[in-house]
């Protein structure tokens, strides 16, 4: 019982992890799309 409800958990972390990289890639996108849109304003 506990090793599964363990096992549970591990798996429970690592998908969460997937979400938070493919979150962070997002995110890093959109900074760089700010990015080019704030330098092609100033020039």
């Amino acid at each position: 019982m506990r090793k599964s409800h363990k096992a549970t958990m591990l798996a429970l972390i690592e998908q969460n992890k997937q979400e938070l990289l493919k979150d962070s890639e997002q995110l890093q996108q959109i900074e760089k799309r700010v990015d080019e849109k704030i330098s092609t304003q100033k020039s």
